[in-house]
């Protein structure tokens, strides 16, 4: 089954302007952008057919065609990256069997859970969507309640039936687990990465459905799909070897550069 990653990126963050063009230093003192590492984490994933970079800007896209990258300009009005996915697929002319969205802020997304909800899709052809899930560990929890407690935004949480088929995401964490329960029923609160895998049908048909009132509230583009009925699967990935830090403000950068040296990522 053929499958392409789409990168989608836009240079207009209301909260970090030029984001993908944002210098990242490697262990070896190499600086390269987000998107290029961004571009050089998808290609790392095996069994990937082709790696494009979705954006709406000429300097994003000449940038990234500098590297090498493949490019599809896509639409100023995409309002998250499954709707730029979509345009993409379109300006592409193309239909690969599956389309992952990788998210051109997170470089350090493991090849492994790609791969996950890669596999989740081949072995169920009438999965419209997977994406990956992550048990938390009791750190990792406390750390989600905390930011909760301070009014922060810390991550995002998935609950799922017995199938991982998702229930909910929320920003809030969910479920509740009481204070004095924490250090032992951590696993049972899940954290959503934000990596997506879909059928093309799954992506135009999520162009011709409106927002609704839930995606809208908690500014997450799954629920979209959610609404509208269509199952949303889950690929439940052991806990990573390292923080997947996103790069969401310039502050981001050197917890990021510390963990591409400690990997030795050039």
């Amino acid at each position: 089954m053929r499958t392409t990653i789409i990168i989608p990126a836009r240079y207009a963050s209301t909260r970090f302007p030029g984001k993908p063009l944002a210098a990242l230093r490697g262990h070896d003192g190499t600086m390269r952008t987000l998107i290029e590492r961004s571009w050089l984490a998808a290609c790392a994933v095996p069994g990937i057919d082709r790696v494009v970079i979705a954006t709406d800007d000429a300097r994003i896209a000449d940038h990234a065609s500098g590297f090498g990258a493949d490019v599809a300009m896509t639409p100023v009005s995409c309002r998250n990256g499954t709707e730029r996915c979509a345009a993409a697929l379109e300006a592409l002319g193309e239909t690969p069997d599956i389309v992952i969205n990788l998210q051109g802020d997170a470089p350090l997304t493991p090849a492994a859970y790609v791969s996950a909800i890669q596999a989740r899709m081949i072995a169920e052809p009438d999965l419209a969507m997977c994406t990956p899930a992550v048990p938390c560990s009791p750190t990792m929890l406390a750390a989600l309640v905390e930011d909760q407690s301070a009014g922060r935004v810390g991550g995002t949480t998935v609950v799922f039936n017995r199938n991982h088929e998702a229930l909910y995401f929320s920003k809030r964490v969910l479920p509740y687990v009481a204070p004095e329960r924490i250090a032992g029923e951590a696993g049972s609160v899940h954290l959503h990465l934000g990596v997506y895998a879909y059928r093309p049908s799954a992506l135009s048909a999520y162009l011709t459905l409106p927002p609704g009132p839930l995606e809208e509230l908690e500014g997450l583009e799954q629920l979209r799909f959610l609404d509208a009925g269509i199952t949303v699967g889950l690929a439940v990935c052991p806990q990573p070897e390292w923080d997947v830090i996103e790069l969401n403000n310039p502050s981001d950068i050197p917890a990021i550069e510390a963990i591409l040296a400690a990997r030795e990522l050039r």
